[in-house]
């Protein structure tokens, strides 16, 4: 993960076709987040980017997928927020720790 100035670049992990939207780790520098839509046609990385942006209270236009549109692991630049804050924001659940 790197830090830029109002700009945060996160690793995550996808489990697409899951039950429901939700934020389930950190491990390893790894952000764990479990997507309900399916992996066709870009239906998961839409879906991953309308609940990211959902969390941190930010426009789509906000959240682009840098590296990994056909994998499960993903790189992701979020715009306008610090790593530090984004990462607050993501892992705002008890018990996550950084």
């Amino acid at each position: 993960m790197l830090n830029h100035r109002s700009q945060a670049k996160i690793s995550i992990r996808v489990y697409p076709g899951t039950a429901r939207n939700e934020v389930v780790g950190f491990n390893k520098g790894v952000l764990q987040v479990r997507i309900s839509a399916p992996p066709v046609r870009g239906k998961a990385n839409k879906e991953l980017v309308v609940f990211l942006s959902q969390l941190l209270n930010l426009r789509k236009n906000n959240i682009t997928i840098i590296k990994g549109n056909t994998s499960r692991n993903k790189i992701v630049v979020i715009h306008d927020l610090s790593l530090e804050t984004a990462l607050k924001l993501l892992l705002i659940e008890p018990g996550f720790e950084l």
